[in-house]
């Protein structure tokens, strides 16, 4: 009995130590490089940039204004105001006044609440001179990625030096900023809200219309003269919303935007969420957007040493290549503006820079006043508190998430379609586009059972990805195709098991995943990739289609897709939802049960940009993915 227990143990060790042999062989073979490190950063790139709307060849106005309103109104019906968001566009206006408080010499400050959408409050501040007289000039304020939001002490400096000069000042909280800083505003939560086939960019373009509404309303206001200004993120909501509100007179957008091409090329420059919203990119670019300005006043301000993004080498050129033609259409080239500031140069909105604002509304506000100073009126002592400029609002006020959950509680939208019409259905909403996988080099690796081999597999004009091909001794029951979250460098025990029970195993990392993986900034990349029109998830999808077809084409055996994680989890389900005769079985580790988990664990974008693909949620769930993907057989472990 002794023998025979040393016996089974030594047996053990020697099938243990031969498990382990065989894992450890498996594991460098799968960590075998193929591509090179920033190869999907190149391709990305190159895709993203063919991808940007061009600028047009126009030579005269009529023409200019009948393609730029056309530009105009898609972005409106394609990009801000899809799904709920229409409804947003049209509900009741409601502001509240509060108090008013003491200002400074020769004005007040009255504090404010509105409705940027239904159930979605801004706090703000009007600074209003004191003793008005006759319409006058208006400026809504606003503000990037600083924390103080309405507090900036460089931004109520901005709002006095106006209210100073005699002009009726609004200074908004942005949302996820100040008093709005929690982290359901997180900018790249707002993406939850694209989920649900819904624009998240309308609650920004909405904020900003409301807050004008408001200045406009004003019995002193000037409609003629209005201005809009902010630095970084509050320079991006400049270009947007006084390109496309023609209310606003004048532009001084600093160190906020510039074109995607650009955008492509110098990945500081990659915007948040609301900077690259889902199909803007191939609606109008952010040239068009400034030539949109053409003929008012606009001034382009960027910091030579801008230590955050848009520096002034390489920013504002495009730019102004692009909208200089048109302003001189209208003989206004000198209406079109751009200043580098150079003290301290870095990303400001600064001394030079305000300076530079009050120029440009004295040469366009104030033509002719000889009293009018474009130097910045000393009103540092006249700084408020946080608590001084702080404004009630309700205790139940929606943020991006609480929008999501309430927007995702009655979908998908129940369809009538037939089969086909859903999976055509959910072609156009991953954007889908077709490959042909061609083996550009095949590696030969060590392997102590069957065969190892490293494949580089170019997929149409776009795409280089990596893959390891595993058979087995004899002649295999099926081929998998094996993807995971981690990456097929971390799939070896999935191999291993696989190759045991006779199956051969391609073991691959499509799109932003493993080796494919963006190297740099990778998820606005992948913000980058929905702009322009096209769907991250489509890519991988596209991908692993094309591989299966590939697969198919030199092989009778039954294929599989076996997916490690939630996100390649919804890549193999989706592949199986619109390719069920290329596969018999798709077996799915850790996967969602329903998309409303995304919304529900509260993920944003740049935990896995392809989750968030537009309107996915709108038209099916997992549920409805397996239905699509019969008689595929769909197991979740």
């Amino acid at each position: 009995m002794r023998c025979f227990v040393i016996t089974s143990l030594l047996l053990l060790c020697i099938a243990s130590t031969s498990w382990s042999e065989e894992s450890n062989e498996i594991e460098k073979a799968l960590q075998h490089r193929v591509i090179e490190p920033d190869l999907s950063w190149q391709e990305v790139q190159t895709y993203t940039e063919s991808r940007v709307r061009p600028m047009p060849e126009v030579t005269t106005i009529k023409a200019w204004e009948k393609y730029i309103e056309g530009r105009r109104q898609a972005v409106f019906s394609d990009v801000i105001f899809r799904g709920e968001a229409a409804s947003w566009r049209d509900a009741e206006k409601k502001v509240v006044w509060l108090d008013t408080i003491e200002g400074g010499p020769g004005y007040k400050i009255r504090k404010l609440q509105y409705e940027a959408i239904p159930g979605l409050w801004i706090p703000a501040v009007l600074y209003e001179p004191e003793n008005l007289n006759g319409k006058v000039p208006v400026v809504m304020n606003v503000n990037g990625h600083d924390g103080s939001g309405k507090v900036a002490e460089y931004k109520q400096l901005r709002c006095i030096n106006h209210v100073k000069r005699g002009m009726i000042v609004l200074n908004v909280e942005w949302l996820g900023m100040g008093q709005l800083r929690t982290d359901g505003f997180n900018h790249y939560k707002s993406n939850q809200i694209d989920l649900c086939g819904t624009s998240g960019i309308a609650t920004h373009f909405l904020y900003m219309t409301r807050g004008l509404d408001i200045l406009l309303e004003h019995p002193h206001a000037d409609p003629k003269r209005v201005a809009v200004a902010g630095l970084s993120g509050g320079g991006w909501q400049t270009i947007f919303i006084t390109s496309l509100d023609s209310r606003v007179t004048l532009s001084n957008p600093v160190a906020g935007y510039s074109s995607y091409k650009t955008r492509a090329r110098f990945p500081t420059d990659l915007g948040d969420s609301e900077q690259t919203p889902v199909d803007l990119g191939m609606t109008a670019d952010y040239n068009h957007l400034t030539a949109m300005r053409a003929p008012r006043p606009t001034l382009l301000t960027f910091n030579a040493e801008d230590n955050c993004c848009f520096k002034a080498d390489h920013a504002p050129g495009p730019l102004v290549a692009a909208s200089q033609p048109i302003f001189g259409l209208y003989n206004k080239s000198d209406n079109l503006r751009t200043h580098v500031n150079t003290d301290p140069g870095t990303h400001n909105f600064g001394l030079d820079n305000r300076q530079q604002l009050y120029k440009m509304i004295g040469d366009h506000f104030f033509t002719g006043d000889s009293n009018f100073s474009s130097e910045e009126i000393a009103s540092a002592d006249e700084i408020k508190t946080k608590e001084q400029l702080h404004v009630d609002l309700p205790e139940e006020n929606f943020d991006f998430h609480t929008i999501a959950l309430k927007l995702m509680k009655d979908l998908p939208v129940k369809s009538s379609q037939s089969i086909d019409q859903q999976r055509e259905q959910l072609k156009a909403i991953l954007r889908l586009e077709h490959y042909e996988v061609q083996p550009v080099q095949s590696i030969d690796l060590d392997s102590k059972q069957g065969t190892a081999k490293a494949w580089r597999l170019k997929l149409g004009s776009d795409w280089t990805i990596p893959a390891t091909e595993f058979t087995p001794e004899g002649k295999a029951n099926a081929t998998v195709i094996l993807i995971s979250d981690e990456g097929r460098g971390s799939t070896a025990t999935s191999v291993a098991a696989l190759l045991a029970a006779g199956k051969r195993v391609i073991a691959i990392d499509p799109f932003y995943f493993g080796e494919s993986k963006i190297s740099k900034r990778d998820f606005l990349y992948g913000l980058l990739v929905s702009t322009v029109g096209e769907r991250p998830l489509g890519i991988q999808v596209a991908q692993v289609s094309a591989v299966t077809e590939w697969v198919k084409k030199e092989s009778n055996d039954p294929i599989e897709i076996h997916a490690l994680g939630k996100r390649t989890g919804l890549i193999a389900l989706t592949t199986a939802a619109l390719n069920p005769q290329l596969l018999s079985r798709v077996e799915i580790k850790d996967g969602f049960d329903s998309l409303k988990q995304i919304i529900e664990q509260d993920m944003n974008v740049s935990q896995a940009p392809e989750l968030f693909c537009f309107g996915l949620l709108e038209s099916f769930d997992i549920p409805q993915l397996k239905q699509l993907a019969k008689p595929c057989v769909v197991e979740k472990q």
